[in-house]
């Protein structure tokens, strides 16, 4: 198993010491256009092995050809939020950015499978699909598991549980109209509503939602990068070891909740193919019509690209 990631900075940084530790991957390539940035960070890793007990080796280049044949290839590249900044905002920036880099992971890797971090998501998912000519099963967009991980952890530190014990799900577009889903909020299999009133989860489903900017409103200069590294490597692990995990990605929907050419977020079965099938819940008139507003959004967004 081959995985690059294309991207040095702090979430392809943090992707590939996660993905390394995991072990899914004989040998994880980090790659960047500056000259020694993949580099070094892809040697201090492999220096932490000895430390941590992996034998996954780090290999950090500026040239496409050393990724060739990789069977699963994370493009984090792109321009990071600032304070006051909206995920679409970087929409044309970061489309040029995506374009050129699935233009040489198509070259070098025609059979991968790619994995999209850069923002506006699911728009971003998109570019990547149309410019490598992929089927949709091969293009996928982490969001889902990122927000739902953020719902997740806020709803531990108000019930005062393990994060362990919470089984959630966050739908839509990764942006301020994502879809918290409550009625499938469990702890322990418990309704989250025996923990949790209405006004309170109400609150952290607002919390949920500007999780993103919240983060950037306080590093000023960045975004983040560890949780959003998490949940990248647990889906190159689902992918890597075939085991059919249930989690939410921006998928390519063709009818499914009645949603028609756009990436969303959904609940997916993630294998070794990519997106082994798209699981439509029966959800409620209510969150239903949320999806599909926020499916709209990114489809307003894609209307804007070039392709």
């Amino acid at each position: 198993m081959k995985v690059s990631i294309i991207g040095a900075g702090h979430v392809g940084a943090t992707v590939a010491r996660n993905v390394a530790e995991l072990e899914v991957a004989n040998e994880v390539f980090l790659v960047d256009i500056v000259d020694g940035l993949p580099q070094g960070k892809a040697l201090d890793l492999w220096e932490s092995a000895p430390i941590r007990g992996f034998d996954s080796q780090l290999v950090g280049t500026n040239d496409y050809k050393d990724t060739k044949e990789s069977d699963i290839v994370v493009i984090t590249a792109g321009v990071p939020r600032k304070p006051g900044m909206s995920r679409d905002d970087l929409l044309m920036t970061n489309y040029n950015i995506v374009k050129s880099v699935t233009e040489e992971v198509v070259k070098n890797s025609p059979n991968t499978i790619i994995i999209v971090v850069s923002n506006p998501l699911d728009v971003m998912a998109y570019t990547a699909m149309k410019v490598s000519g992929f089927e949709s099963h091969r293009v996928i967009g982490m969001a889902g598991i990122l927000d739902t991980a953020r719902y997740r952890s806020f709803i531990a530190l108000e019930a005062n549980v393990s994060v362990k014990d919470i089984q959630a799900m966050v739908l839509g577009g990764h942006g301020d109209d994502m879809v918290p889903l409550p009625h499938f909020t469990s702890i322990s299999g418990i309704p989250v509503s025996h923990f949790i009133p209405k006004e309170k989860l109400d609150a952290i489903i607002k919390r949920t939602r500007g999780g993103g900017g919240e983060i950037v409103s306080y590093l000023k200069t960045g975004s983040a990068y560890y949780a959003p590294g998490a949940a990248i490597a647990q889906m190159v692990e689902a992918i890597a070891k075939d085991s059919n995990r249930i989690l939410p990605c921006s998928a390519w929907l063709t009818g499914q909740f009645g949603i028609k050419d756009t990436f969303v977020g959904v609940p997916v079965k993630l294998g070794r193919k990519g997106i082994e099938e798209i699981i439509e819940l029966p959800l409620t008139e209510e969150e239903l019509a949320l999806l599909k507003v926020s499916a709209d959004h990114v489809k307003e967004n894609i209307d804007k690209l070039p392709l």
